[in-house]
């Protein structure tokens, strides 16, 4: 009887693929939504203030908000899933507050999923 540590039980964690996929998933479902929104939102922004348009409606930004808000938490999820450094989840997470570029990291961030975990 050895008492060496059992080797079989490792630090290295098992990696779920489908876990990972189903969560790259959402995440690139609401980043596209998100990024909608916030085009739809900024239509909204100029319509309003550069071209005084009256009466548009208000809950526009409403949408936008609570559909950025899922997608901060699906982000984070994908996040921790295929742990992403710090720098990269946060840049991830602002992607939805700047018109277009949700769209762009979006694509860079599944090109780098799919490569790194085959999925």
């Amino acid at each position: 009887m050895s008492t060496a540590p059992d080797q079989t039980l490792t630090a290295t964690p098992v990696r779920d693929n489908k876990k990972i996929a189903s969560a790259l998933l959402r995440y690139r479902v609401l980043a596209y939504a998100t990024g909608i929104w916030l085009l739809v939102l900024t239509a909204e922004m100029v319509a309003k203030y550069v071209f005084k348009v009256d009466n548009l409606p208000s809950w526009i930004a409403i949408v936008h908000g609570w559909v950025y808000f899922v997608y901060l938490i699906l982000t984070m999820d994908l996040a921790v899933k295929v742990r992403w450094p710090v720098g990269r989840t946060i840049g991830t997470l602002l992607a939805g507050t700047v018109p277009f570029l949700s769209f762009f990291v979006e694509h860079w961030r599944t090109q780098q999923v799919k490569r790194d975990f085959g999925v």
